[in-house]
């Protein structure tokens, strides 16, 4: 394999070990000899701007949120792509329906109009506490790049029905969020490696969760976390060890890119 010029992370289940809620120092080491070798690292996430872990001391380069649907360096907007505003209001019309609360995701900030188990418990796997924005309303009328609710499988028909330009990503088996139809990550990554002059053979991605599957698609190696989905697996290029066993740093050391 040909040393990649840029590589994606994912970040829950990948960068960050959900049982102990940290980064390793290996795979901060690892991302730091990576940066050093003038490799571009991209953080690749379904996350929200406003719910992303303290990363200011690693070396990003770039930044997908939102599972794709805002892109940007430090310093830079790479790429939006807000949902239609008739979608917007037909999936909280959906959602008020089903006696789903949702929140929306703007640049900088995420607004609920309530609170119910799944939400909250959604809320909290990034670390955050749920609370209602007594000014959803006004919010709802910026830039929308997600949508997030708690539901189950058999709600997904029901949220979409009536939009024309949204789909579902799944990273969690109790909650989606509602993004672009055009969006995703697979879509972002090739508006990444465009702004940076790469091409998808020189791109390497880490992964773990369903909404991961584009991503390893739109690079010449996708690797699948051992503690990935098993959908995740079935489309990767390669298994490392799971998160818990420090599988970027084993990975990137035994195929000498560290």
């Amino acid at each position: 394999m040909a040393e990649p010029k840029i590589i994606f992370f994912d970040i829950d289940g990948t960068l960050l070990d959900q049982e102990t809620g940290c980064i390793s120092a290996k795979t901060r080491e690892t991302l730091a000899k990576l940066h050093k070798k003038g490799i571009l690292l991209c953080a690749a996430t379904g996350r929200p701007t406003a719910s992303l872990p303290d990363l200011a001391d690693l070396p990003f380069d770039g930044f997908l949120t939102s599972n794709g649907s805002l892109c940007y360096t430090k310093g830079q907007t790479i790429f939006k792509n807000p949902i239609d505003p008739k979608d917007v209001r037909t999936v909280l019309a959906n959602a008020a329906k089903l006696g789903r609360p949702v929140s929306v995701v703007v640049r900088d900030r995420m607004a609920a109009n309530g609170i119910d188990q799944d939400l909250a418990d959604y809320y909290q796997l990034a670390g955050l506490t749920l609370t209602v924005a007594e000014d959803f309303d006004a919010v709802c009328k910026e830039d929308v790049y997600q949508i997030m609710m708690g539901c189950r499988n058999d709600d997904h028909e029901p949220i979409l029905r009536g939009t024309t330009s949204v789909k579902i990503a799944v990273s969690w088996e109790r909650a989606v969020d509602v993004i672009p139809a055009a969006g995703g990550k697979g879509a972002s990554i090739e508006k990444v490696l465009e702004f940076f002059h790469l091409d998808s053979s020189q791109a390497l991605a880490f992964g773990d969760s369903y909404n991961d599957i584009e991503m390893l698609q739109a690079v010449g190696t996708g690797i699948a976390m051992g503690n990935a989905t098993e959908k995740l697996k079935a489309v990767a290029d390669e298994i490392c060890p799971p998160v818990s066993e420090d599988g970027i740093y084993r990975y990137c050391t035994e195929h000498k890119l560290i």
